[in-house]
């Protein structure tokens, strides 16, 4: 009795005190959510109080224990700082959740690598009848239809959003056992024990019922398949296999259904056909049930299988049905219930009540080349998945196998668990490549999607648990690099996109990174965070290199470093850094090899107030002190008058930050870059020692309150410049030959019809170098600078706040202003990259858009506007880009978010890859599939060029009015004399009213409109508006044309004798006209109101 009260109390004591932890969580949860909504709101400041996710994770462990996995309260966590707002429950921080997104990581295990079982959507057939089952699923691809036939006669087709688009009912006494998409016909096909049933599945209102039945049949049918041969039009064969082991071929035309629906005068929900009057042929190849009949386009050849163990499966063309020659047959055990072809591994795989999956070769019947053990019931049903390789294998206990066909290996085993007794059995199954998912029938159609579709679809991708502020790409070690704002630095593998290493706090705790670059060599990569600290860390393992600290008279983000950019130093083991910080300043940071400290050696001054000045181009003294290591710029002084300092003491003026850099150092190039916060864009050159204002906007300097500040603001800056190598590579490829071209090109094509990017540009490019090499040796400059003089100089490009792509020659004259299209309005570009050779530019904005432009062409002099082209446009990310990166090996974009995601993609197309972070590893081959992130619902927006041909076509206009002034020249008396006696059998036309037919004049100046509805003519007329239309001077008549015209041309001509009484006639009439044509009611008072002067 006591120890039952001890555990009673000790019971107790544990609800109470989960209770008493529950509630100290959900106070937790509160102030954790409270927090992070005035984060988002701007209103927080560091306390004491605040909680992160390290305290976060010790007060949930104090709460429940050590017993709580980190995993989940990490997850728990993630899902409280996105959404503050979202109701949350305490079961998920011990990993039982409910939102579909974190339930999605738990549920991807080693069980789940193929099909997510916990995805499966179910379809009920309405209409259909009790007990009835899916007898069989065909799927047409052409058309992306489902066909479904039941047991007890309902044939439906679903659309490709698997909703009903029409169905039947076959009124027939005996089972429906297959169907099949006639596509000749348009109709479908399905087979009962005794009939043939033809349906039109397109016929619609009460015909939507006819059918036609052919029958009698000598066997009861047991399968059905469709031989789609191209080259036959208007005919259909059909394949039949029935219980006595004989194989059929029928064959149906138009004629037999039309001509007898058109003969019916009265139309039959049936229409009964007799199967003598179709052409038929007949073979017996089997001692038993035919089970399954396939035809295989590949091979050009029908498959037959059977529970015959010595005619257990037949392999021949469709003429061995007509003859009586061998046929290669398939032996095995107990028979075969199913089997199905792998085209890609050229195997065919069987399976019948031995339980064992066997491959064959289709030229090799006496062996099979494997075998596939592991069901425990007979094999009922065999699909293949040609992408991935896979066979899915079906047992009568509702076991499926997934198998990987090119090791032989399992993947993947689950079971049917749902249903009750009278769902014991799934008669058909098929593999549905076009929306990636397995379709199984019984008494519902059930339907398994493959894993990395809702991987790809469903989960929100994420690279980092907060936003990316650097990305960087590894083109020789193929890798790439990414920090997030938690300063976690995370090295990935290219191609499959496997995390290498990461680094975590390496700058120190709570030290944010903002900066990152690459050396040229590939080896080391440097950070720089918001306290003004450098690191130079080796790439291959991570270690730190070198340093440089945090100065002590340093105050807080003074030094926040903007940009980093490795040079090129002139000694070994030596490295030289270019940076940009947030205060607008430029410095050299220098590292040597027995120092582990860095140390800044170089500084650029400030020439923004001299420019503010007035000044547009300011010259630089060079400092003659000498150094003991040289560097990429010379020390460098401005040149400003004597009288400028006063001036700026007594000008306000407002401080203007350079916000991005970029350099150029290529013969004959020495330059600096740069553009502000104020849209001025300056340019260093350091050979000719000046300092230039490129572009300065107007009013740039002065502060509208009611204007957006950062309305001027340049987010990015870039050089465009054709490299000489890529200049020789194009010479090169222009020199050889078609035939060899045509021959190192041929397996390359054979990818895909867009092989490059770059094919359109490079024909262009190859044309302009080769006239560039056939000018005579004499005409280039002397010297070593030939080469450098004869390319175009380099251009800028500029990427604005206001959503415009400028570009810009050195001298500061815009080339081309463009607004990239995208499905939205001007959006603020963020970002931008050109390959090697300056072939495309890339460009994001703020919306997570992807703009793609072709600039080869356009960089050649004189810089035609036509050659910029847009060619593509796709949104990446629902969130601003940072950053985005081509690769051109792979022709993949990587892009990164401030949502926390790096994502790739197909540079040609724009469709989706993956991020970084997924469990998939990555297919960067071009694929069928079109998928897109979770969070992105736009498709991709292909800019396509006008042909050259649509020019030169002809434009007509219509249509032609009559012109009276052509009508005037063209007198009778004229046409008299003009006129050619006619020739013999011809008859004489007179086309002076044709001629006299012209294109109608277009106004130039719009009417005037004044006075709309007026009362006095009435509520139709007065409602019309009304225009001032300058009245003729005299009014003119149309001739008029017929009998009369010529009496009173007659008349006219006679006139003309009689001196003064034409006069007198013209005058007549002219009343009598008037008379005849003006109303009896005057409403010009009504319309054309008096208009006061």
């Amino acid at each position: 009795m006591d120890i039952r009260e001890e555990k009673h109390i000790n019971t107790a004591l544990q609800v109470s005190s989960f209770r008493t932890a529950l509630r100290g969580f959900e106070r937790l949860v509160e102030h954790v959510a409270v927090q992070k909504r005035d984060e988002r709101a701007g209103l927080f400041a560091p306390k004491e109080d605040a909680v992160d996710y390290d305290k976060f994770y010790k007060m949930v462990q104090e709460l429940f224990g050590p017993e709580v996995k980190s995993q989940d309260v990490k997850c728990f966590y993630r899902k409280l700082c996105n959404n503050p707002d979202a109701s949350i429950d305490w079961c998920e921080i011990f990993g039982y959740f409910t939102s579909e997104e974190e339930s999605l990581i738990n549920q991807m295990d080693q069980e789940n690598l193929v099909f997510l079982i916990s995805r499966k959507q179910r379809v009920v057939i309405s209409g259909s009848r009790r007990r009835d089952v899916i007898k069989c699923i065909v799927k047409v691809p052409q058309l992306d239809l489902l066909i479904t036939a039941s047991q007890k006669g309902m044939i439906t087709v679903f659309n490709s959003q698997m909703k009903v688009q029409t169905s039947t009912n076959v009124t027939d006494t005996s089972w429906i056992t297959g169907c099949d998409y006639l596509s000749q016909l348009k109709r479908i096909v399905a087979t009962t024990e005794r009939t043939i049933i033809v349906w039109d599945y397109k016929a619609q209102g009460s015909s939507q019922e006819n059918y036609f039945v052919i029958k009698p049949m000598d066997h009861c049918l047991l399968c059905v398949c469709v031989v789609s041969l191209p080259d036959q039009l208007c005919r259909d064969d059909i394949l039949l296999g029935d219980d006595g082991g004989f194989v059929s071929k029928f064959t149906v035309n138009s004629e037999d259904f039309g001509l007898k629906q058109a003969k019916s005068k009265k139309r039959l929900q049936n229409q009964v056909l007799d199967s003598k009057n179709f052409k038929s042929v007949k073979r017996k190849l089997h001692n038993d049930w035919v089970m399954k009949i396939r035809y295989i386009p590949a091979l050009n050849c029908f498959g037959s299988c059977s529970l015959d163990n010595v005619h257990s499966l037949v392999l021949e063309s469709l003429k061995r049905i007509e003859d009586n020659l061998p046929v290669r047959e398939f032996a095995m055990p107990r028979g075969a219930n199913t089997f199905c072809y792998c085209m890609k591994a050229n195997v065919i795989v069987t399976g019948g009540d031995d339980k064992v999956l066997r491959l064959w070769h289709p030229n090799i019947s006496t062996k099979p080349v494997g075998k596939l053990v592991g069901h425990m019931f007979s094999i009922t049903e065999i699909v293949t998945n040609e992408k991935e390789q896979h066979v899915i294998s079906l047992s009568s206990a509702k076991v499926f196998r997934v198998w990987d066909i090119q090791t032989l290996s399992l993947l993947q085993v689950f079971h049917d668990s749902q249903g009750g007794p009278g769902d014991m059995q799934i008669y058909s199954m098929i593999f549905d490549s076009i929306h990636r998912m397995l379709i199984t029938g019984s008494s519902v159609m059930d339907m398994y999607p493959l894993t990395r579709m809702i991987q790809d679809t469903k989960q929100v991708p994420h690279t980092h648990e907060r936003e990316i502020n650097v990305m960087l790409y590894n083109k020789y070690f193929h890798q790439v690099l990414t920090i997030c704002s938690e300063s976690i630095i995370k090295v990935w593998e290219l191609e499959t996109g496997l995390q290498i290493y990461q680094i975590l706090d390496p700058h120190g705790f709570n030290v944010e990174l903002t900066a990152a670059a690459i050396d040229e060599s590939g080896f080391l990569f440097a950070t720089g965070a918001y306290n003004g600290t450098v690191k130079i860390w080796d790439f291959g393992s991570g270690q730190e290199l070198k340093v440089l600290p945090e100065g002590r008279d340093w105050k807080e983000e003074e030094h926040w470093l903007h940009r980093l950019i490795f040079l090129k130093a002139q000694e070994k083991q030596q490295y030289l850094l270019l940076s940009l910080e947030r205060n607008g300043k430029i410095r050299m940071i220098q590292g040597k090899e027995d120092d582990i400290y860095l140390a800044v050696i170089w500084e650029l001054p400030d020439v923004v107030p001299v420019l503010q000045n007035g000044n547009r181009i300011v010259h630089l003294r060079v400092s003659t002190k000498e150094r003991s290591m040289a560097i990429p710029f010379p020390d460098v002084e401005l040149i400003a008058e004597k009288n400028f300092s006063q001036r700026v003491e007594n000008r306000k003026m407002e401080s203007i930050e350079v916000n991005c850099i970029d350099l150029l150092q290529i013969e004959g190039y020495n330059l600096i870059a740069a553009g502000t916060l104020n849209g001025v864009i300056i340019l260093w050159n350091f050979v000719t020692s000046t300092v230039k204002e490129v572009y300065r906007p107007e009013d740039c300097f002065t502060v509208d309150p009611d204007l957006d500040p950062k309305r001027f603001r340049i987010n990015d800056i870039l050089f465009l410049f054709h490299n000489p190598e890529c200049v020789r590579r194009s010479s090169q490829d222009s020199v050889c030959s078609s035939s060899q071209c045509d021959s190192s090109k041929g397996p390359q094509s054979s990818k895909g019809s867009k092989q490059s990017i770059h094919e359109s540009e490079v024909k262009g490019e190859q044309t302009h170098v080769a006239m560039r090499e056939q000018q005579p040796a004499d005409k280039k400059p002397p010297g070593g600078t030939s080469e450098t003089d004869s390319q175009p100089p380099p251009i800028l490009v500029t990427a604005h706040e206001d959503g415009h792509l400028r570009l810009w020659t050195m001298e500061g004259r815009l080339l081309k202003d463009i607004l990239p299209f995208t499905k939205h309005a001007a959006i603020s570009l963020t970002s931008l990259f050109t390959d090697s050779c300056a072939r495309i530019l890339l460009t994001g904005n703020v919306e997570g858009h992807v703009i793609l432009c072709s600039i080869s062409s356009f960089l050649e002099s004189p810089h035609d506007e036509k050659k910029f082209k847009q060619l593509l446009a796709w949104r990446a990310h629902s969130l601003e880009i940072i950053q985005i990166i081509y690769v051109e090996e792979k022709q993949v974009v990587l892009t990164a978010s401030i949502d926390g995601s790096v994502r790739l993609w197909h540079a040609l197309n724009g469709h989706y890859c993956g991020y970084f972070g997924q469990r998939r590893i990555f297919e960067l081959s071009q694929t069928s599939d079109f998928i897109l992130p979770c969070d992105v619902t736009e498709y991709p927006i292909e800019i396509k060029e006008e042909s050259k041909f649509t020019e030169k076509k002809l434009t007509y206009e219509y249509p032609l009015v009559f012109d009276r002034q052509r009508w005037q020249k063209m007198s009778s008396m004229s046409l008299l004399f003009k006129r050619t006696p006619p020739k013999a059998f011809e008859v004489e036309h007179d086309f002076k009213f044709f001629k006299s037919l012209s294109s109608p004049k277009i106004r130039k100046h719009a009417l005037e409109g004044f006075m709309a509805e007026n009362r006095e003519a009435g509520i139709v007329f007065g409602s019309l508006p009304i225009y001032r239309v300058p009245s003729p001077t005299s009014l003119r008549f149309l001739p008029l044309i017929g009998s009369e015209a010529q009496r009173e041309s007659s008349d006219g001509i006679h006139g003309k004798k009689k001196g003064g009484h034409v006069q007198h006639e013209k005058v007549q009439r002219k009343k009598s006209l008037k008379r005849n044509l003006v109303p009896q009611v005057n409403l010009a008072s009504s319309f054309f109101p008096a208009i006061p002067k």
